[in-house]
């Protein structure tokens, strides 16, 4: 079976000599939730753009739900749905009104558009506000509306621009809980750009970290998080200290290295949830009481530290390349609406 979205060398140039995307190569399987991460002008913003068919590429090859992105473009748009950072609702108009005109534009029966809307209404629990104004409506409020006209037409692949971007943490949990809902329901492939590391440490199958337009890494959070040489493991023994405990843990399988710290062991190890019994059985047996063992695991943040030397700022705006191919978008939905 083919990935629902794999991607050959991706390159976009601006100006003859901008090489925003620099040789992008991934895959996605099927029903995965796939986060792809990067600093601000890192080149996220323009390969997501190319995969949905809004801008153009200049090198490279990208299929999206089997289809060439580069020769049926318009095709994939049909097999995609689409949040985007910003609110894309219609303030002036009813939640149900929105969703109407969704179901218009992206051409679902007319005959099953009223069961479609109000299945989607109460499924994102806005069926109470469904014929109030869009503008009286809360940011989590909004979120969940703007999943639903992403999904209306029952979409193969979703991608999730900054979705939760501005919300609060209880609105952000119920998005997600939204998303992972369509994911067991429906076997959807998720593809998400986000700039909470926490949100992609949790829900995200696998990673790609994108840097000056390149794949820098890839692999599962936790993979990622072995690659900066293991956990930390803290042991506080009761009774002994010295080079005698240093040995006995020095020794035990798969650790790296121990470093004595104010009474502590610090030992790092690959895996170390693993580790853990392994080491209090050897302690036990050696006559060493413990206080106690505590594990630390390498967070996202120094991950992408590690690959980027720079830090995941969440507060970061968009580029002035953001906003042009953000604006191109807004324009091409206009005029296929108006055709």
């Amino acid at each position: 079976m083919t990935s629902p979205i794999v991607v050959e060398d991706l390159v976009k140039v601006y100006a003859g000599r901008v090489r925003a995307v620099d040789g992008v190569s991934f895959s996605v399987n099927d029903g995965e939730l796939f986060g792809f991460l990067g600093p601000n002008g890192a080149g996220k913003t323009t390969t997501v753009q190319m995969l949905t068919g809004n801008l153009r590429m200049t090198g490279g090859r990208a299929t999206v739900a089997g289809l060439d992105v580069r020769t049926a473009p318009l095709a994939v748009k049909e097999r995609i749905g689409l949040v985007f950072q910003e609110s894309t609702s219609d303030p002036d108009l009813t939640g149900r009104e929105n969703l109407q005109l969704a179901a218009a534009l992206f051409r679902v029966p007319l005959a099953s558009t009223k069961a479609t809307v109000n299945s989607l209404l109460e499924r994102m629990q806005i069926g109470d506000a469904a014929d109030r104004l869009v503008k009286t409506y809360s940011g989590g409020m909004r979120r969940r509306l703007e999943l639903g006209v992403g999904i209306i037409h029952s979409p193969q692949i979703l991608f999730l621009d900054e979705p939760t971007l501005g919300l609060d943490p209880q609105g952000r949990a119920g998005f997600w809980r939204y998303v992972q809902e369509l994911r067991k329901d429906r076997g959807m492939t998720v593809f998400v750009t986000t700039h909470y590391l926490d949100e992609a440490d949790s829900m995200c199958d696998r990673l790609a970290i994108i840097d000056h337009g390149k794949i820098v890494a890839t692999g599962t959070p936790s993979e990622l998080k072995d690659r900066l040489g293991g956990d930390i493991v803290t042991v506080r023994p009761t009774n002994r200290t010295g080079p005698e405990v240093e040995t006995l843990l020095g020794n035990l399988p798969t650790v790296v290295s121990v470093s004595p710290l104010d009474g502590t062991y610090r030992v790092k190890a690959p895996r170390g949830e693993e580790l853990i019994p392994t080491l209090v059985e050897a302690c036990t047996r050696a006559g060493i009481g413990l206080a106690g063992v505590s594990l630390k695991r390498p967070s996202l943040d120094e991950v992408f530290l590690e690959f980027t030397g720079r830090e995941y700022r969440e507060d970061e705006g968009l580029t002035a390349t953001d906003r042009a191919v953000r604006i191109g978008q807004v324009q091409q939905a206009f005029g296929r609406a108006r055709r």
